[in-house]
């Protein structure tokens, strides 16, 4: 489809399902997502090479991040989001909230570490080292604490729809593209030191994570809501919708509430059971642990049990 002004033509016909589903491809995106694609498939290639393993559901979950990118990137739903405000923030939810899940469930960074190379002796630091660096970094230790990650998965909603700012970006494709890949980069790094699969320099307890997802949680929720309510539309983007959409502006934006109210509770539950999920593995591995110690401790008695009999039959002799 044509792209003009706000990014659309105005013969677009009526949303559905159907039509929002069709491909549209962007190629930023499209491109950057098989490029993500190739390089995890090589990680894990370059493992089983080698004779290690890598569970395969890290890697569906990894693929399926992928395409809930794709899908909201290069489809329909990107053109219809140009100019419906409820289609937009599906968008917005699905990148924001959704596909960085996925892709945190699929541990690349642990991929990464286990499958690249290791620089040699006098050779300097290599992929990994430079990986590990950074990781260790005091940048990393600031924006995966908390008192970063919260503030700003709260800004990127208040600061971005109620400001003049969304107009701005809107108004052309490369502001569109970088509003996008900041809805994803803001998701992965509130959820990066929630979910725990990756290592990283910010890791809490379990009770601490659940206490970090659910501190944002209210705010979106009473985003969802002031579009719900409110009165008058709050962004220019989606003031003039195209005549043959036969869209209100105002129900279009109070759907777009209802959407982003409705769909906070979608990647609590999800996160939550991922949580619980590690906290019992965790726990079970710390069980195994304490059983082989007691093995080994009840071993080293039962030796010292025989070895004293011993001596007694010795000296009984």
């Amino acid at each position: 489809m044509d792209h003009s002004g706000h990014g659309m033509t105005t013969d677009l016909p009526p949303f559905t399902l159907e039509r929002g589903l069709a491909l549209s491809p962007d190629g930023f995106f499209l491109l950057g997502s098989l490029l993500v694609l190739f390089l995890y498939g090589w990680g894990v290639a370059r493992l089983r090479r080698r004779g290690d393993a890598w569970p395969v559901g890290r890697t569906v979950f990894f693929a399926l991040g992928v395409l809930t990118v794709l899908l909201v990137t290069c489809t329909g739903l990107n053109d219809y989001g140009m100019v419906m405000f409820s289609v937009h923030m599906v968008q917005h939810m699905v990148i924001s909230m959704l596909s960085p899940i996925l892709l945190l469930l699929g541990a690349p960074v642990t991929l990464a570490l286990r499958a690249l190379p290791v620089a040699g002796r006098g050779r300097g630091k290599g992929p990994r080292e430079w990986l590990l660096a950074l990781l260790h970094s005091r940048y990393m230790r600031v924006i995966t604490h908390p008192a970063f990650t919260i503030p700003m998965f709260i800004a990127s909603l208040y600061g971005l729809y109620f400001t003049p700012l969304f107009d701005l970006l809107m108004e052309t494709r490369p502001g569109h593209i970088f509003m996008m890949v900041h809805f994803l980069v803001v998701g992965l790094t509130f959820f990066w030191p929630i979910m725990g699969v990756d290592p990283g320099p910010h890791r809490p307890g379990y009770v601490m994570r659940m206490l970090e997802l659910f501190a944002g949680m209210p705010f979106h929720a009473f985003f969802g809501i002031a579009l719900m309510m409110a009165t008058q539309p709050m962004v220019d983007t989606f003031l003039n919708p195209p005549a043959s959409l036969g869209v209100d502006p105002l129900s279009d934006q109070n759907a777009a509430g209802g959407i982003a109210w409705a769909f906070s509770e979608i990647p609590s539950v999800v996160v939550l059971v991922a949580l619980l999920y590690q906290w019992y593995r965790s726990e079970e591995r710390v069980a195994r642990r304490q059983d082989r110690a007691a093995d080994r401790d009840g071993d080293k008695e039962l030796e010292a049990y025989n070895a004293y009999l011993a001596s007694l039959q010795a000296r009984g002799r």
